[in-house]
């Protein structure tokens, strides 16, 4: 691709940043390299609008890596309840612990050794090391790659090996060495409030006369996905057996993302199942155990979709007459007991 179109793309987009943007986010111009990873890893597979509040309570909560690592974990899952995706909390306070412990506390300052770091990937190192040290490198996110592929024309899938590795290439060309934080946090910007996924602002783009897309009327074509992910499909019957104000919950332990986690007796199926299954349910049957109870309630069916699979669910309320002697790992607890799990 022309020289001239490169350095043209890096101008315009500095120029629109510096005249144009208006974007406020509170971590914008931060160098603190740990609020810097906090928000970072709380805005992975989370909107903007959604994590704010969690970025300010996190860090009202936990100012800098010894507050976090020293914290009780269930302390840290409780202010991460919500935002989902429970393996980025697991990892935020694996790796808070490694720097605390290992490192004396000290954020590493070279690339590398933070893209080592548990739970970094590359996108989260080049952003943690071109905002707070200004090292010149580029990030590439979903906004990233719907820009480049418009103004470039790339149709190479943004969710193939091939294709992670031109955009990377490009936009580490394009980069803007000088000052790679104004770059980066400019590119993401421009991508959130004018090359948008749905109804993109092109009458008021900078760089709308030598975008590919544009010209070629293409724009809601770019960028292009690649093969779709056969979504797993998992429906999570859920017994919220209570006795007298209490109820019967457990600790999850396997290794999963929600490993840690606290959820009322569950029966995983693959289809729902209706109330004349759910009381002939080996698992319900095992519980239950010869005690008098009744099924009064079964709440209506919801769904969640996540990257690889969709999540339904629905909550099968169940009065006890007796608080029996539950299997090994559950205990009864009472409500405002729960609110504190």
């Amino acid at each position: 691709m022309p020289h001239d179109s490169n350095s043209f793309f890096t101008s315009a987009l500095l120029k629109w940043d510096k005249s144009e943007n208006i974007r406020l986010m509170p971590w914008k111009g931060e160098k603190d390299p740990y609020k810097i990873w906090i928000s970072e890893i709380i805005l992975q597979q989370t909107r903007v609008q959604q994590g704010l509040g969690y970025y300010q309570r996190f860090i009202s909560a936990f100012p800098d890596i010894k507050s976090l690592a020293t914290a009780p974990e269930q302390q840290v899952y409780k202010l991460w309840e919500g935002l989902g995706y429970y393996s980025r909390c697991k990892n935020l306070i694996a790796t808070a612990r490694y720097i605390y412990n290992e490192l004396e506390g000290i954020f590493p300052k070279e690339y590398e050794s933070i893209l080592a770091l548990k739970g970094i990937g590359v996108y989260t190192a080049s952003a943690i090391s071109s905002f707070a040290y200004g090292l010149p490198h580029a990030v590439v996110d979903g906004n990233v790659f719907r820009v480049l592929s418009r103004y470039f024309g790339v149709t190479t899938p943004i969710n193939t090996t091939e294709g992670k590795k031109r955009y990377s290439e490009l936009a580490q060309q394009l980069l803007y060495k000088k000052d790679s934080a104004q770059y980066n946090q400019a590119i993401m910007d421009f991508g959130a409030v004018i090359c948008k996924p749905l109804s993109p602002l092109c009458s008021k783009c900078p760089l709308q006369k030598r975008c590919v897309a544009f010209l070629t009327n293409k724009v809601s074509q770019l960028p292009i996905n690649g093969k779709k992910i056969n979504l797993r499909t998992r429906c999570f019957n859920y017994l919220v057996i209570e006795h007298k104000k209490k109820y019967l919950v457990r600790k999850r332990i396997g290794k999963d993302i929600w490993q840690n986690l606290f959820e009322f007796v569950l029966i995983e199926t693959d289809t729902f199942l209706e109330k004349d299954e759910l009381v002939k349910n080996e698992t319900l049957l095992q519980f239950k155990n010869g005690h008098k109870w009744k099924v009064s309630f079964i709440s209506k069916r919801i769904s969640q979709k996540l990257t690889h699979q969709i999540l339904n669910g629905q909550f099968v309320h169940i009065d006890s007459a007796e608080e029996f002697q539950p299997p090994s790992g559950y205990k009864w607890v009472t409500k405002k007991q729960i609110k504190l799990l």
